[in-house]
């Protein structure tokens, strides 16, 4: 029957964490905290190992029967058969591990520095976002759908339940309207976005597509037919995880999505990256704020002022926006064109006055001079090297560094440590219910500061 093993704990990914009886390490892909199963390995290192369940002998007291039972739920949702109470506290306690053991602050100052998790009211229908595979199957069928794990097959999905409640039904919808718009052609979509806003009630259909002949208005044409949208956008680019965007043309409507934060009009055209947990993100946003000496009250962001603020990675204006609202004078670095674009326009709309500079972070940073404060908030490869050293010698007071990844993340704690500053604590965030990802809230202060 294979081993029985006992679930210790949750890993930062889609697998648990148990021990063999040798002492090796062994990973397994839906298991919960406590469970005692009896497994069968698929791979063995000189490490570790990882296996699949072949019996739950005795369930754990947080496992819960899956809410959304499709194949396709396995690559969006991994985490739930969890209760939530054990995902937030995994998710602390991954944020305190990759401190711990990544960053070398052993378990204890880890543990001190690093909050609860803050949480999501929402746990289902909270994605103001769904991001579609498309691809033709053997059959010569057009498919749309989601990526397990790790791999590029797209597994066909009539919903997503994460999603808002408007947009929860869209793969289906709009895998039958392009399965008509294609006829026996390829029109070269291999992915397809949908964002809603339930605050604007807008709604946007981004079609990626290779750049070659495409026809705009017929697809356009079925696709009002069967999916209500306020705009609907091609994206011209190369399949791949580069995306090198070639252009972008709008099919029809006002060819941007509009959401709203804390009071904030943000008009998002794509491929410009948003948050996809519009009330989470006001959080992250208020832990940046306060972390800043800031606050966030009735009337909106406070405290700011007189306060040179410099955010790097600054998309359309997240950060930007609310910081100089509550007083900051804010130089907003960004290398997409479409987010510079997407700031530029923001920031007249909320008027408010930010220095924009179109530029990578790592190049633009030295020539900002000294700064009071500084946000931070990279890709998930976080500081490219030479980046926290030049951020040091731009001597700001404090620093906030917001991370989607607690590995890169700690990696880049370690240094700041080395170049004369010291973290204050960790907020982790949950944006991304029912998944292992997590959003880190990190303040930093000058270690010579008073």
């Amino acid at each position: 029957m294979g081993e029985i093993v006992t679930i210790e704990r949750m890993g930062f990914g889609p697998e648990a964490v148990a021990h063999l009886a040798s002492g090796k390490a062994v990973f397994v892909e839906g298991g919960a905290p406590g469970d005692v199963l009896a497994i069968e390995l698929t791979e063995e290192k000189h490490s570790f190992a990882r296996a699949r369940i072949v019996e739950v002998k005795e369930p754990a007291a947080c496992r819960v029967a899956p809410t959304w039972a499709e194949p396709s739920s396995q690559g969006v949702a991994p985490w739930q058969h969890l209760v939530y109470e054990t995902q937030l506290a995994s998710k602390t306690d991954n944020v305190v591990a990759a401190l711990s053991r990544t960053a070398g602050f052993g378990d204890e100052r880890a543990a001190a520095l690093v909050r609860p998790c803050l949480g999501s009211k929402r746990q289902w229908g909270y994605r103001n976002k769904i991001e579609l595979g498309a691809a033709f199957d053997a059959a010569g069928m057009f498919q749309l759908g989601f990526h397990d794990e790790g791999c590029q097959d797209v597994v066909a999905s009539a919903t997503c339940p994460v999603a808002y409640k408007q947009i929860e039904r869209a793969p289906k919808a709009l895998r039958g309207a392009l399965r008509f718009a294609q006829g026996a052609d390829d029109l070269g979509i291999f992915r397809v976005g949908v964002r809603h806003s339930v605050r604007t009630h807008s709604t946007e259909v981004a079609l990626w597509t290779t750049p070659a002949a495409f026809p705009r208005g017929h697809v356009a044409n079925i696709l009002k037919g069967s999916f209500k949208a306020t705009s609907i956008v091609r994206v011209l680019a190369d399949p791949g995880r580069a995306r090198k965007i070639k252009g972008v043309e709008v099919l029809d409507g006002k060819g941007f999505w509009e959401e709203k934060l804390l009071g904030f009009t943000f008009r998002v055209a794509a491929p410009s990256f948003f948050q996809v947990n519009t009330a989470q993100a006001e959080k992250l946003i208020g832990e940046v704020i306060r972390g800043l000496g800031g606050e966030v009250g009735d009337e909106g962001p406070v405290g700011l002022d007189e306060t040179l603020i410099a955010d790097l990675y600054s998309g359309g204006g997240t950060f930007s926006i609310p910081l100089a609202a509550a007083g900051a004078d804010v130089i907003a670095v960004e290398s997409a064109g479409s987010s510079v674009r997407d700031l530029r326009r923001n920031a007249d709309a909320n008027g408010v006055d930010i220095e924009i500079i179109g530029g990578d972070a790592a190049r633009e940073l030295p020539e900002l001079g000294e700064l009071d404060a500084l946000v931070v908030d990279p890709p998930r490869a976080g500081l490219a090297d030479g980046v926290v050293e030049s951020i040091a010698a731009a001597c700001p007071e404090r620093v906030a560094y917001v991370s989607c990844n607690p590995a890169t993340w700690a990696r880049d704690v370690a240094r700041f440590e080395e170049n004369g500053y010291k973290l204050l604590y960790a907020q982790p965030v949950d944006l991304f219910p029912q998944t292992y990802h997590v959003e880190v809230v990190s303040i930093f202060v000058q270690k010579n500061a008073k």
